[in-house]
């Protein structure tokens, strides 16, 4: 594809497509300096950088909608800006002020405007700020220096099923993070660390891996690059752990969830009540809601299935909030930002 006119939106994969622009800060001297505009998708950073060497990466992904009306919306990315700045904090970086954030992410939309997918196609700008350190060290302690980033590409769904249900494989011989660790925040090393049970999954035939708490292979953990959801006797029930990322999109259902009239529970799910659910899936900004046809157990040999179909919630969760990122219905809740003159 070399110009915006072979773009085909609505088969869109969810992949890096180039856009025209990004957008870069750095912060130096215990300050952070003017956004600065490239088209270059490289970086020069020193190769004794912190972000390469001890781990100091964390990153967002949120997206930027092409409503019913034509106007352009942003969907809660004050929760975006604030779990950067957790994650920023819990591996001692330099964290970005919320204004700071809006600026990038508003710019780099609006620089890269026609490549916002148009409504009706079922795609989205997907956008990726990035913030790692820039400064070099040998030895392990926190930078002086620090790049936050911020790219756009525009995406479709995140697995290929699209809304339709997947196969997921539960796994217990590899974990995504240790109690007490990163789990909790949004760092590059937790999805380094599920890369190969996801890979032997997707090899084995399953879209998604599901894991098990680290430390006892009791509960129900992350699912793959999204949290956890099932649905059992009209109540929406999802993982708590302190290992688990507190997804932006699993939060709003919550809300979706109660307001439709569902009982919200967040709490610990032993992997045994997998068997009693209606209804199971997936939920995280990438992949919004991927509701699951079966779950498989690769240790026990053990299925549960939900259906070949997506179930009623997980359908009516999907739909409503979809309505909302898209401005087809009223944004009652005061989660979308519109961005005027694009």
């Amino acid at each position: 594809m070399d110009t915006i006119e072979d773009i085909n939106w609505g088969s869109l994969p969810f992949g890096y497509f180039r856009t025209d622009y990004n957008v870069r800060c750095t912060y130096r001297d215990g300050q952070w300096g003017e956004l600065e505009v490239t088209d270059s998708e490289y970086i020069s950073i020193h190769m004794a950088a912190t972000g390469l060497h001890y781990g100091q990466e964390a990153f967002e992904g949120l997206k930027a909608y092409r409503g019913a009306d034509g106007k352009v919306r942003l969907f809660r990315w004050q929760e975006n800006a604030r779990r950067m700045r957790m994650s920023a904090s819990g591996i001692m970086m330099a964290i970005p002020p919320e204004e700071l954030f809006f600026e990038a992410i508003d710019k780099a939309v609006r620089m890269n405007a026609r490549f916002i997918p148009p409504y009706g196609t079922g795609s989205s700008l997907y956008i990726r700020p990035l913030l790692f350190g820039s400064g070099a060290q040998v030895g392990v302690k926190p930078a002086k220096e620090y790049m936050l980033v911020v790219f756009v590409t525009p995406v479709g769904p995140y697995f290929k099923e699209g809304f339709n249900p997947v196969k997921v494989q539960l796994v217990r011989d590899y974990d995504r993070a240790a109690p007490l660790g990163t789990g909790h925040i949004k760092v590059g090393g937790n999805y380094a660390a599920s890369l190969r049970a996801a890979e032997r999954a997707h090899a084995e035939g399953y879209a998604s891996v599901l894991f098990l708490d680290a430390k006892e292979k009791k509960f129900i953990d992350e699912a793959g690059p999204a949290n956890f959801f099932g649905i059992r006797e009209m109540s929406y029930i999802t993982p708590k752990s302190c290992t688990i990322l507190p997804s932006v999109t699993n939060k709003s259902i919550e809300v979706i969830a109660a307001d439709l009239g569902l009982k919200v529970e967040r709490r610990p799910v032993p992997v045994e009540e997998l068997e009693t659910f209606e209804e199971a899936g997936a939920c995280g900004t990438a992949a919004i809601i991927s509701p699951f046809k079966s779950i498989f157990d690769r240790e026990l040999k053990k299925e549960y299935y939900y259906g070949e179909t997506a179930g009623v919630w997980s359908t009516k969760l999907y739909n409503t909030l979809r309505a909302i990122q898209y401005g087809e219905i009223e944004d009652k809740f005061g989660w979308t930002t519109i961005l005027e003159g694009i």
